[in-house]
């Protein structure tokens, strides 16, 4: 294989790269950075989203299944010396690969003409690696959609993107919707919108119980600090806590909502159905 054709990282294909770290970078191109095989992988398997791709030669013969996947769907290939790559990457040991992939976010009125039956709502989610942490749960869950509110994290932050392991790739995800627009469209659509919050008046293992769970569900999940503000909470239908059977203080953001999201796709798939939330 031939050696590296990007050697100075003030190249302007690399300075145009490395400037997508940045989130009004992003914004104006509307192109992000997908670092790693399993990232650029998911990227590759996806029409009309990975642009270009950063390979140093070592990275491009132990990934050339991945290289040849982005030259089928039309990505330019780049081989770079490590030095250009560590320039472009944002973590600190970077994989040897970096790719530049299109905007994905999806219109919210596209969601809601699917009639998805499972939701995350991210709402005031400040912390990247958590928003990313959220959407892989999702994806796990067999979740249909993700809405990130207009007070969350950027979807496209590099932090965000890694934490998904490549869930990003998988499903629809909206962003920059107001919540009160998000919570209205659901419930429109037939959703019962759920905020998960430690203080909640209903409890997780009683709704279960009670057979309530089983029917289209969007959960809401607020702030990893401060939760959801009052006015978030009034909006859904009701407010769910996740039991605390031990000595714990509290559950993570990620955590709690792993537990909420499984919780439904178990109800909704439960052998015997679940009663209607209309019922009784």
């Amino acid at each position: 294989m031939a050696g590296p054709e990007l050697v100075s990282p003030r190249s302007p294909r690399v300075s145009a790269a490395r400037r997508l770290g940045k989130r009004n970078f992003r914004g104006k191109e509307r192109l992000f950075l997908a670092e790693g095989p399993q990232a650029v992988r998911e990227a590759a398997g996806q029409a009309d989203t990975l642009v270009e791709l950063f390979a140093t030669v070592e990275a491009a013969e132990r990934y050339a299944d991945i290289v040849g996947r982005a030259r089928e769907v039309g990505a330019r290939v780049h081989l770079a010396d490590e030095q250009v790559i560590a320039d472009i990457s944002t973590t600190v040991t970077p994989q040897g690969l970096v790719g530049i992939c299109r905007f994905l976010d999806t219109p919210f009125e596209a969601i809601l003409a699917a009639r998805p039956k499972l939701v995350a709502v991210l709402a005031h989610v400040r912390d990247p690696g958590n928003a990313g942490t959220v959407l892989r749960c999702a994806d796990a869950a067999g979740a249909e959609a993700v809405v990130l509110t207009d007070a969350s994290v950027d979807l496209y932050n590099p932090k965000a993107v890694r934490a998904s392991v490549g869930s990003l790739f998988h499903l629809p995800v909206a962003v920059g919707v107001p919540v009160e627009r998000a919570v209205a469209g659901l419930r429109e659509s037939g959703v019962r919108v759920l905020a998960a919050d430690g203080a909640g008046d209903r409890d997780l293992d009683d709704e279960l119980d009670k057979g309530t769970m089983g029917g289209p569900t969007a959960w809401v999940f607020g702030n990893e600090a401060w939760g959801l503000p009052e006015e978030t909470r009034a909006l859904t239908d009701a407010v769910v806590r996740v039991p605390i059977h031990g000595q714990a203080e509290s559950l993570n953001l990620a955590t709690a909502a792993a537990v909420c999201l499984y919780a439904s796709a178990r109800a909704q798939r439960a052998p015997a159905g679940c009663r209607s939330v209309t019922e009784g």
